[in-house]
């Protein structure tokens, strides 16, 4: 008949303390860990029997550390033993980090954890990297959201200059915005959808100060409001002195200024050359209209005289005394 090893080393086992069996709750059936010929070494190969390996911190570790009570069913999940340093980790328990610690660290050291966010679907960038991991992960970290107005819609609504969303802005922030701090500097790529930006405008396209000196929301979008000053210095010929319209596209295109397709002489009358050169001061002189320079008159120069006009004109068939007239009579400005 077989004896129970306990039967005789009850005092050895209650005596042992690497591991304390008593504290462990390891088996009184000795020779499931013991040979005959000497209590050590032992045959328990933790490893083997049990599929977890205690190597770097947690080798040398009394059993009683990680089996309270009784070595039988004993979790091997990290949070059994590590859920104060879960608790008192930094943002764990807020943010509501996954339990499973083995996804960012490892079993020597829990400062020097292995998650590396860059590695993820969405890489921390610009502000982004000091930015803390609950101001994103408000409901946990599985299915956050990548859009950048699920964080920054306070921003965009907020936005005045310009007014993103009276303007109907794209929100996908990433068409205009890097991840540099305070969303500085901006492209804006659907700018032609607003104002279209052609000849010398689209060479100056990255310099935005020069047309909206920092103010996105009120910039003119006629010609005049830009180049009020280019009117008004403009001697060749005067511009403000005879009252040029100032719809600048009436004469100048958008890729120079000059050349002017304007040219009064050939398209319309000869005021630059012929008899009238040097005979006028102000486009107000012919057009009295400022408005509209279709309208002009011939006799607010010409002192004719009505009753004189309608004597020297009485062989014209269908004479009228009115501008239009004159012009159609004399389209150089001759007398005959």
């Amino acid at each position: 008949m077989r004896c129970a090893c306990n039967s005789c080393h009850t005092d050895n086992y209650n005596g042992a303390q690497n591991p304390s069996h008593t504290a462990a709750g390891i088996s009184t059936e000795c020779e499931t860990c013991h040979e005959t010929t000497a209590w050590a070494p032992s045959k328990f190969d933790h490893t083997v029997t049990t599929g977890f390996e205690l190597t770097n911190g947690h080798s040398g570790k009394q059993c009683s550390e990680c089996h309270t009570g009784t070595t039988a069913n004993a979790s091997p999940d990290c949070v059994s033993c590590h859920q104060q340093n879960y608790n008192n980790a930094k943002d764990h328990v807020a943010s509501n980090f996954p339990t499973d610690c083995t996804q960012c660290h490892n079993n020597s050291d829990w400062n020097d954890a292995t998650f590396d966010h860059n590695a993820t679907n969405f890489p921390l960038t610009g502000a982004h990297v000091a930015t803390e991991c609950s101001a994103c992960h408000t409901d946990g970290y599985v299915g956050t959201s990548t859009s950048c107005s699920s964080c920054h819609s306070g921003n965009y609504n907020a936005t005045t200059n310009p007014n993103h969303s009276s303007l109907g802005i794209s929100t996908s922030c990433q068409d205009c915005h890097t991840t540099n701090p305070d969303w500085k500097p901006a492209a804006f790529s659907t700018h032609n959808d607003y104002y279209a930006l052609n000849g010398a405008h689209a060479a100056v396209f990255s310099d935005c100060y020069l047309c909206h000196a920092g103010d996105y929301t009120n910039t003119q979008n006629t010609c005049f409001g830009c180049h009020s000053n280019d009117y008004n210095n403009t001697t060749d010929p005067a511009h403000a002195t005879a009252q040029f319209s100032t719809d600048c596209l009436t004469c100048h295109t958008e890729n120079a200024w000059k050349p002017s397709t304007f040219d009064h002489d050939s398209q319309y009358f000869p005021i630059y050359s012929g008899e009238h050169k040097g005979e006028w001061n102000n486009c107000s002189d012919c057009h009295t209209q400022a408005s509209n320079y279709a309208v002009f008159s011939c006799l607010n120069c010409h002192e004719h005289n009505i009753t004189d006009m309608a004597d020297e004109h009485k062989d014209v068939n269908g004479y009228v005394y009115n501008s239009t007239n004159c012009l159609t009579c004399h389209p150089t400005g001759k007398a005959d």
